[in-house]
């Protein structure tokens, strides 16, 4: 079968139930090669993950998941092999994650003015060392007992247009390009078959990214085979992996299954030089 990568899993520094050294465990016991964490808004974990992947026998890629809004639109972006220590990014990202604490701020606000006793503290503790999501406002929900389930916390408050929800800080998809390319690293879009019309991935096509998530939980055959015709079309990059958070998720079968082959690694490798 060859060597496989998944370039798609969350942690603890983001909205991942599992920290760095257990994300390589259970990678090796998958049989992967290779991985990418791509927290959200988030690099912490790499240099962690790196270490471990020495003695693991897991090779570990730099990488991030950023939101941007393109026409109001909310938009994930996938970026890969840049620079973990780059300043500029560092900063940016720093922005970014105040701006995701007071997006949680005015959510916990809002559920308090509907009678949902949920505290800012319960957040953050969900949250830990990790940039803070609605992921961590509906465990913290689950974990008080204000609601029956992960799922339910979204459906009746936090998903869009309920009545908890806030929208995010926005970020135009060149800047975020532009930030990850300063880095040195490559932007590929995230997951397109889950909300992205084909006007909207011309346009980000135009906007300057490299690649195109393939392989995606998300994904049919079909469409694998759609997006693969659109990068080869446009000689785009393709990556794919499982999108793994595991917890309230319930995605652990997604884990090694959603992969892959190790020659779109090395097609990533032979661009940047």
């Amino acid at each position: 079968m060859g060597r496989r990568a998944d370039l798609h899993i969350h942690t603890t520094f983001s909205d991942g139930a599992f920290s760095p050294r257990d994300v390589i465990a259970r990678a090796r016991e998958r049989g992967l090669t290779t991985i990418s964490i791509t927290d959200h808004d988030h690099t912490g974990a790499i240099a962690e993950a790196i270490d471990y992947g020495r003695t693991a026998g897991v090779e570990v890629i730099p990488g991030i998941e950023l939101s941007v809004t393109l026409d109001g639109q909310e938009i994930h972006l996938l970026g890969y092999f840049f620079d973990p220590a780059n300043r500029a990014l560092q900063e940016f990202l720093s922005r970014i994650r105040v701006e995701r604490r007071k997006r949680a701020e005015r959510i916990v606000a809002k559920l308090n003015n509907l009678d949902v006793g949920l505290s800012l503290e319960a957040v953050l503790r969900q949250a830990g060392e990790g940039a803070i999501g609605r992921p961590h406002i509906a465990n913290a929900l689950v974990e008080e007992e204000l609601v029956g389930s992960y799922q339910e916390a979204f459906f009746r408050y936090l998903a869009g247009g309920k009545p908890a929800y806030e929208e995010k800080y926005q970020v135009p998809p060149r800047e975020a390009v532009e930030m990850i390319a300063s880095a040195g690293g490559w932007t590929f879009i995230a997951h397109p078959g889950n909300n992205l019309d084909e006007r909207v991935l011309l346009r980000l096509i135009q906007e300057g990214v490299d690649g195109i998530e393939v392989v995606h939980p998300s994904h049919s055959l079909e469409l694998e085979t759609h997006y693969r015709g659109i990068a080869g079309e446009y000689f785009l990059l393709a990556s794919g992996g499982s999108d793994f958070h595991g917890g309230r998720r319930n995605d652990h079968e997604a884990f090694g299954r959603y992969t892959i082959p190790y020659d779109h690694v090395e097609a990533m490798r032979r661009r940047l030089r």
